[in-house]
């Protein structure tokens, strides 16, 4: 059945039950921003494939609500469909909100799944459908009707991580999150955000693709842990150990009876923005409800020390895999037939060569000339381009190894490349390299601090179309709140920045039709001086790779930006050379020497 089809299946099912609006976000059961295959139905109705977007179906419309990231991939993917690109944050496009208040009839309904949309939203359309006198209907899938092959939710293994990596116990964990509790006078705390539950039980699984984590829901209490997830993905030393923390199995979907059983009078202390609609209608109203952001948010965005010196391992080993494929596809391109994925593939296996690697952290984006103007392209044997001379080469990969996640994006000059590439390229280095080189009072946030990385764009007029950079979870989220670097506000994302916190900083140009650049480095917030003035900040590029000085124009930077890039590229050399070859670091000193200030 093509998308043509799904959408009119839908429609008919809509029709059925009286639904005029039918909601089908990017969601699981868990508020994720990735998800498992099971949990795909805002792609299987649309075909657009890209990470974030919302479809909204009706009657006589079906549109797509995604983000600059994928306007060019989804505007391509939709061609042909009856669904509508509609640019988030563009002049003329309405928000969700508004276009469902024009679009429901009086009396109308809205319907969606409540499990896959979260608190505020089923607050936004139960509010825009009482406004129009009509209702909600959220406690049925209808995409689980049309979709006929649907795969299964996932039942696959889950694992300890031990503390040679997690860096603090379950039991520690446990105390502070308790300590949270106290605070609010909550004697319960709900989570049902994967990240959050993995991180306090120092588990890990492989329930979403490339994210090591394991479908679940818990309910922590003053004296236990009541744990709801599939008891066959543990093994039997590994139910000892959580029972040893005081945590007690159970189905998965019991949750949803379960949380209307809580002792009456007592308060729960949950996050409506993490927190599914299904479930929080379920919580009863003599409950005290405690809406805060999750405790568990801020503690694991704050690096341990065992967790950075490992991160600073991870970090290593795939700068020394990047130098190799880097070295690899200089040598290779026209000389041996390179195509995007086939270049993805050849620079993870330079990454299982360095041992406790596990999976890519995310899915690749292996992008070649007029594709990486796509910021989130990804390849498909119908678009996997032959790499050529001439052009770049885009890659945004990251790897999960035991010792923590990488984010990592280069851009390659494949042999001699125009003029106005060099020139892109050279501004996009500036850009982050002013980003990494500043210093901070601490209490800034990433609003604050994104200026630095857009003033080489703004002051040419120009721009790019996402945020500079994110937090990065270990082995976990590779996007993490609650801090990221960008210029518009977004709300979870304004904490202010502490040391021992990981962000990215990855600006980018893009060109339709032509060609895409990005660098991407991971930076560790670190406490510098203080003193009258304050505590300083400043960050440290975890991140140790070249950017590809074939691509680079010195006549554009000033002294002050080439002795950035060049002591970048000291720190990149002095660091990997004890993991090199003797012809890996005769080459690394070439890509890496210093440029005439």
């Amino acid at each position: 059945m093509d998308i043509t089809g799904r959408v009119e299946a839908l429609r008919k099912i809509m029709a059925e039950k009286g639904i005029d609006i039918y909601i089908i976000p990017t969601a699981d059961f868990h508020q994720s921003e990735y998800v498992g295959e099971h949990f795909k139905a805002r792609e299987f109705i649309t075909g657009f494939t890209g990470s974030a977007g919302t479809a909204v179906i009706t009657a006589e419309e079906a549109g797509l609500w995604t983000d600059g990231r994928y306007f060019i991939q989804a505007a391509a993917q939709l061609a042909g469909t009856p669904v509508e690109l509609r640019k988030m944050g563009q002049p003329d496009v309405p928000v969700i909100e508004e276009y469902l208040e024009k679009a429901l009839p009086e009396g109308g309904t809205i319907g969606f799944d409540g499990r896959v949309i979260s608190v505020k939203e089923g607050q936004k359309y139960e509010k825009l459908a009482e406004e129009k006198h009509g209702k909600i209907q959220y406690q049925e899938d209808l995409i689980d009707a049309v979709w006929k092959e649907r795969p299964e939710i996932s039942g696959k293994p889950v694992f300890a991580l031990g503390l040679e990596y997690a860096g603090e116990s379950t039991a520690d964990k446990l105390k502070r999150i308790r300590k949270e509790m106290e605070k609010h006078n909550a004697d319960a705390h709900v989570l049902t955000t994967l990240d959050d539950i993995c991180w306090m039980l120092n588990i890990r699984g492989d329930d979403v693709d490339y994210f090591p984590l394991a479908l679940s829901y818990a309910l922590i209490t003053k004296d236990g842990v009541e744990l709801y997830i599939d008891e066959n993905k543990l093994d039997k030393a590994l139910k000892e150990t959580l029972a040893a923390d005081g945590v007690k199995l159970h189905p998965y979907n019991d949750i949803y009876e379960d949380i209307k059983g809580l002792q009456a009078e007592s308060s729960l202390l949950l996050d409506e923005s993490k927190l599914n609609y299904a479930l929080y209608k379920n919580i009863p109203d003599s409950i005290g409800k405690i809406n805060k952001r999750n405790p568990e948010i801020l503690f694991k965005a704050v690096k341990n020390e065992v967790e950075i010196a490992n991160i600073r391992k991870a970090q290593i080993k795939d700068s020394v895999a990047h130098v190799r494929f880097m070295k690899w596809l200089k040598e290779n391109v026209g000389r041996t037939r390179i195509t995007e994925t086939s270049a993805s593939d050849k620079l993870d296996e330079f990454r299982m060569e360095m041992g406790n690697f596990l999976r890519p952290s995310f899915g690749p984006i292996s992008a070649f000339g007029a594709h990486a103007a796509m910021a989130h392209y990804s390849a498909v044997p119908e678009t996997d381009a032959e790499l050529k001379e001439g052009s770049f080469l885009l890659t945004d990969t990251g790897a999960g190894y035991y010792e923590g996640s990488t984010d990592i994006t280069r851009t390659y000059a494949l042999g001699e490349v125009p003029q106005k590439m060099k020139d892109d390229f050279t501004l996009v280095a500036i850009s982050n390299l002013s980003l990494a080189s500043v210093r901070f009072l601490k209490g800034s946030s990433g609003l604050t601090l994104d200026y630095a990385a857009r003033k080489p764009f703004w002051d040419r007029n120009m721009d790019f179309n996402h945020g500079t950079g994110h937090g990065v979870g270990y082995l976990l989220n590779i996007h993490e709140g609650p801090v990221g670097i960008r210029w518009k506000y977004r709300a979870g994302e304004v904490q202010e920045l502490e040391g021992g916190m990981i962000l990215t900083d990855e600006p980018g140009i893009y060109v339709e039709g032509s060609h895409g650049i990005r660098l991407e480095n991971e930076l560790l917030v670190c406490e510098g001086e203080k003193n009258e003035y304050g505590q300083f900040m400043y960050f440290d590029a975890v991140t140790l790779i070249p950017f590809d000085l074939d691509a680079i124009n010195p006549d554009m930077m000033t002294s002050g930006e080439k002795r950035l890039l060049n002591a970048y590229h000291e720190k990149v050399y002095e660091t990997l050379i004890p993991y090199l070859t003797e012809e890996e670091k005769d080459w690394l000193k070439v890509y890496t020497r210093a440029i005439e200030e």
